[in-house]
């Protein structure tokens, strides 16, 4: 492993004090560290203040990873730990990603990191994916950043904020007001993915209007919330005005949407196939309500209208099996290397061939009576030069 990575990657370590964990930073020298990964260990108050002195002690620091570090800690120890990570990171100009993920915080334990991400307006990644947050705590994470925005205006600098990835947090509608307003404010995103969080009609329609502001998007994933209610068509329609603005997308997962209420083809989809987005690749739209007419529409405009499109997921979509578009749109999709997916089996084989080509890429082993014969070889070779060494010419 490089020096430059500092790794304690899945150790399952109990770090409680600082005793615990001085030894694993004993030989460690802070100031080349520009990556440091402790996910799958347990920290608690002592060990994190230790660790805090060393991160405070780096100097071209890039990537913190720090998910999954506080498995079996008490509510009550999460907040003074994680305060003294974040604190030490606050001032690191060189850091460019932060990641807390899988982390139970809870709305009750978010504040820690207020500090961090009010002051700190180098870091561009922030990875908050399946921390339990809440609307309320999703409020305070996205006011926090709202608030970062605003002081980078303030100074007349652009905000570096690039990725925010918080998904599986019961965010809700109680806070997607609020992220609408932070997404606006940086206006800078290229990748923000927020799937599973229990947001509906109204709050997607809010956070399309924010992400509009956005313009350089390139990966966008919302699986699993609601765009549609009742019938009402708001969120989708939203959507549809918002990906006109997206002229770099490449990737958009919105399975799992409700995109269609009574089988009609959603708007957005209508603007997707008049060509909104030439460099969108990757399409998932899996369980959607979509029926043969949008079926019919894809394949129309898939050669000119989307021609960069590779990967389509359609899966558990109201479909049949026999409707000869998707002969057609599987057809398109091979003459560019790409793939249509309809059934669970299509993916299944995806990633069985992709096992088979990692398969065949790790080098291979000798068998043992080749082995055998290399080594005899290279000891008659080995014996050839010592007898030459010993030769003289006069």
């Amino acid at each position: 492993m490089s020096s430059k990575i500092f790794s304690l990657q899945g150790q399952g370590l109990k770090l409680d004090t600082a005793a615990d964990i001085e030894p694993h930073l004993a030989n460690i020298d802070p100031t080349i560290i520009e990556e440091i990964h402790f996910g799958g260990n347990t920290i608690g108050v002592e060990a994190a203040e230790a660790l805090a002195k060393f991160l405070e002690k780096t100097e071209v620091l890039k990537v913190a990873d720090f998910a999954d570090i506080f498995t079996g800690r008490l509510i009550s120890e999460i907040p003074q730990a994680l305060s003294s990570i974040c604190d030490a990171l606050k001032s690191k100009t060189s850091l460019i990603e932060l990641n807390l993920s899988d982390n139970a915080f809870g709305g009750r334990s978010v504040d820690p990191i207020v500090p961090f991400l009010t002051q700190n307006r180098s870091f561009q990644i922030l990875k908050l994916n399946n921390n339990g947050l809440g609307p309320a705590g999703g409020v305070v994470i996205a006011n926090a950043l709202l608030e970062s925005a605003q002081l980078s205006k303030s100074e007349g600098k652009k905000s570096n904020l690039r990725v925010v990835i918080c998904g599986r947090n019961r965010l809700e509608n109680g806070s997607a007001t609020a992220w609408a307003d932070a997404f606006a404010a940086h206006g800078t995103l290229e990748e923000v993915r927020m799937p599973q969080n229990g947001i509906r009609m109204e709050g997607i329609e809010a956070l399309a209007k924010g992400l509009a502001q956005n313009r350089l998007l390139k990966h966008i994933d919302f699986q699993d919330n609601t765009f549609t209610s009742d019938g009402e068509l708001t969120g989708v329609e939203a959507w549809a005005e918002s990906l006109i603005r997206w002229s770099e997308l490449e990737i958009l997962n919105l399975s799992d949407c409700v995109l269609s209420a009574e089988g009609e083809v959603p708007k957005l989809l209508e603007v997707l196939a008049r060509g909104s987005n030439p460099k969108l690749h990757t399409l998932q739209l899996q369980n959607n309500n979509l029926e043969a007419a949008t079926l019919a529409l894809l394949t129309e405009n898939v050669n000119e209208k989307m021609a960069s499109l590779r990967k389509l997921e359609l899966q558990w979509n109201e479909i049949e099996e026999d409707d000869e578009n998707l002969e057609n749109l599987d057809l398109a999709l091979k003459a560019r290397g790409g793939k249509l997916y309809v059934t669970d089996d299509d993916e299944e084989e995806e990633e069985e061939e992709e096992e088979e080509e990692e398969a065949e890429q790790e080098p291979e082993e000798p068998e043992e009576g080749v082995k055998k014969e290399l080594t005899a070889v290279d000891k008659a070779t080995d014996d050839l030069a010592d007898l030459l060494n010993k030769v003289s010419l006069k």
